[in-house]
């Protein structure tokens, strides 16, 4: 009762600040005309205010400077993820081109290695230490960076970027606790309730969305956090929060290798994403897509939490949900419509399934159709 009691306010404060100023960011949105554009890859309707990320932005921010004393890694975060926030919030009001995000994603990486000091202090995998420390920086740098765009790529769908960031803050602020990290509990956790308090407004049928403002500073805020927390963990460096993050962290991965094997640029937009595969190539529907992938995060998590608890157990759920992740992208082709080596194996073992190679992941034909509908 007195941990729940200690952690309330950090929760509470930030959800309630959230809650209050999301009609807010949708009126003044509403005035100023900053509406999520209608294209071949969304699958909104209307005029969708895209400024969201605001109202957790501010909710963070008002919450950790009533509720904490800042000191150096705090003033990483906050200074490299206003950076990122401001870099995405003009890109919805004025659709920036991926270089400049870019650049505000790099010079936020930077502050925080520079000012907060948010860097591993060496790299454990498996039983091979790198200690360099030009190295070790340089894998930090691209961990902001990568985990930033890949919660915003997820950004596909109501309620998807936005609830799986609720999971993930809500482990790695359970993984920080059960560690004896009180700052790392409670940046997971003021976070979780900024986010939370928006997530009602923004699950189906969303009314506001929280734009390129709000998941990227998501995105590099639980990087920072994951950094400042799991520095010294000695089974694979960072390796909890990459499994709590399997769903934009593999997404996005996957969306480089298939748009590589396409000859597209890496940053090229497509309908390949695992939200695509289930909502149309699957035909989950829209909230079933949401409330499937929630699941899928929320076992990753767990298995997460029973590594840091019995790492015997937690490697071997972490090998099955690996190889059922392996078997569905096989199944359904989302690197590529020929390859599934694994699906080949388990055929000639028992006649079951039968594969053939097929088309693109998802029709886009039928995407537009579905949209019609």
């Amino acid at each position: 009762m007195n941990l729940v009691k200690g952690a309330l306010p950090y929760f509470l404060l930030p959800f309630v600040i959230s809650l209050l100023l999301v009609p807010v960011c949708k009126k003044i949105g509403l005035k100023l005309g900053i509406y999520a554009v209608e294209n071949q890859r969304t699958v909104h309707h209307g005029k969708i205010v895209r400024i969201g990320g605001v109202a957790i932005y501010i909710a963070f921010l008002l919450s950790m400077t009533i509720l904490w004393r800042a000191d150096s890694s705090l003033d990483g975060i906050l200074i490299g993820g206003s950076l990122v926030f401001i870099g995405g919030l003009l890109d919805d009001i004025y659709d920036l081109p991926a270089k400049v995000k870019l650049l505000f994603q790099i010079a936020g990486a930077l502050v925080a290695l520079l000012v907060g000091n948010l860097s591993l202090d060496n790299l454990h995998i498996l039983s091979v230490g790198i200690t360099n420390p030009i190295l070790v920086r340089t894998f930090s740098f691209f961990w902001l960076v990568g985990v930033t765009n890949a919660i915003n790529l997820i950004d596909g769908l109501d309620g998807l970027s936005s609830g799986i960031s609720v999971i993930v803050t809500a482990t790695i602020g359970l993984l920080g606790f059960f560690m004896g990290r009180r700052d790392v509990c409670i940046l997971a956790l003021t976070l979780c309730g900024s986010i939370l308090g928006f997530l009602p407004y923004n699950f189906h049928p969303a009314s506001i969305f929280v734009g390129d403002c709000g998941a990227q500073f998501m995105g590099f805020t639980i990087a920072a956090v994951s950094l400042l927390g799991f520095k010294t963990t000695a089974l694979i460096t960072l390796g909890l929060p990459m499994l709590v993050l399997f769903i934009p962290i593999s997404d996005t991965l996957v969306a480089i290798i298939r748009r590589k094997l396409k000859g597209k640029r890496i940053f090229e937009a497509d309908k390949g994403h695992l939200h695509h595969v289930l909502m149309f190539k699957l035909r989950l529907g829209h909230r079933n897509t949401v409330l499937i992938l929630y699941v899928v995060t929320a076992l990753f998590a767990a298995a997460a939490i029973l590594t840091y608890m019995n790492p015997r157990y937690g490697i071997v759920m972490i090998l099955i949900l690996l190889i059922i992740a392996d078997m569905f992208m096989e199944f359904t082709g989302m690197i590529n419509p020929k390859w599934h080596p694994m699906l080949n194996i388990l055929n000639r073992l028992t006649g079951w399934p039968r594969m053939e190679d097929g088309e693109d992941p998802v029709d886009t034909i039928r995407i537009e159709e579905e949209k019609k509908n």
